[in-house]
């Protein structure tokens, strides 16, 4: 049985998701107690439980304490199963974390499956669903495993009730990855999505956007859409490079001018243009499951975050044999992985 303190190092509920991640791949249980105790409100929330309950189903699970609120699990996999599921978060939770918790299991499970997930596609504090389609994902592909998403609702906070249609086409076993050249950008795009709201908040954030990097006017697209239970907002600076295409976003807030939130964006932006690294801080946290998975490959990042490094201390619990190095360089972070296969 392993133990994990979840309020130790960053104190969230990743935590709680790679421990749930890996349970599944290696079949290893485990106990987690002051869940997300670094958090306003500790304990499990809708979609911290959705997440439990959508990989006890998927791994045919035994679990104690997946209650709403509860700050103590004990996790016990049994044997993977592939095929096609549905799970709700029943709040603007994220759907996306949700899919990011069973899809290390079912990437290399014994056959393909289908997953459509309710909840939060565009959410603060977690990737949205275009992060998912355009980075995460394709990067995804290049260990083997192929899958792809389809929205077909959007879910902003606070309302929720987006959807997405998840495929996934296994592979018997990851292949180990060298992401360490990124490539000059060739493609720079902003884009802002206003759901049941004015044009104007997206014509405002990109143009603050565009004229803060310097970009052409014809980089700039809005899309307009009623497809969502409630309004939402958020901008997207996309770049495309050889070997990557980072986005990074933005979220429309009560509180924030239209403005501001592009400059949260441009900033970030900024950061990832000056650097030569691959991944930006967000795809370099969740690249570490599926490298210590392979056993052995190496990435180049932006930096390496608390959440990212608590990240490595609880996969380090499932793989000891799996090392990380961190070495940093002149304006990148090289991640080196070292260790033995588990998928």
């Amino acid at each position: 049985m392993i133990h994990i303190d979840g309020s130790t190092g960053e104190g969230g509920g990743q935590m709680l998701r790679t421990a749930l991640s890996l349970a599944l791949v290696t079949g290893q249980p485990f106990a987690i107690e002051n869940i997300r105790a670094g958090r306003e409100k500790p304990g499990l929330l809708r979609q911290h439980l959705t997440a439990v309950l959508a990989a006890a189903e998927i791994g045919n699970a035994k679990v104690q304490g997946a209650t709403l609120g509860s700050k103590t699990l004990h996790f016990y996999a049994n044997e993977i199963r592939p095929g096609n599921y549905r799970f709700a978060v029943g709040t603007a939770g994220s759907g996306t974390l949700v899919l990011q918790t069973v899809l290390p299991a079912l990437m290399t499970a014994s056959g393909p499956s289908t997953l459509v997930i309710e909840g939060g596609t565009h959410n603060t504090h977690a990737p949205p669903f275009d992060f998912l389609n355009k980075t995460f994902l394709p990067t995804l592909a290049r260990f083997g495993p192929r899958v792809s998403v389809r929205l077909d609702r959007f879910g902003f906070y606070p309302a929720g009730g987006g959807c997405i249609t998840v495929e996934i086409q296994p592979c018997s076993r990851l292949s180990a990855v060298v992401l360490e050249s990124r490539g000059a950008i060739t493609t720079r795009k902003a884009i802002a999505i206003v759901a049941n709201l004015s044009r104007n908040i997206a014509e405002r954030e990109l143009a603050a956007a565009t004229q803060a990097l310097g970009w052409e006017a014809s980089s700039a697209q809005i899309i307009e859409t009623n497809n969502s239970p409630g309004p939402g907002n958020i901008i997207f600076l996309e770049l495309g490079s050889a070997n990557v295409t980072e986005v990074i976003s933005a979220f429309g807030r009560w509180g924030a001018t239209s403005e501001q939130v592009a400059q949260e964006a441009v900033e970030e932006a900024r950061t990832y243009l000056k650097s030569d690294a691959v991944a930006g801080e967000h795809l370099a946290d969740q690249l570490l499951l599926p490298f210590a998975l392979a056993g052995k490959g190496s990435f180049t990042a932006t930096k390496l975050t608390l959440h990212a490094r608590t990240n490595m201390e609880v996969i380090s619990l499932f793989l000891p044999s799996v090392a990380f190095q961190a070495e940093k360089e002149e304006n990148f972070t090289r991640i080196t992985v070292k260790g033995n296969s588990r998928a």
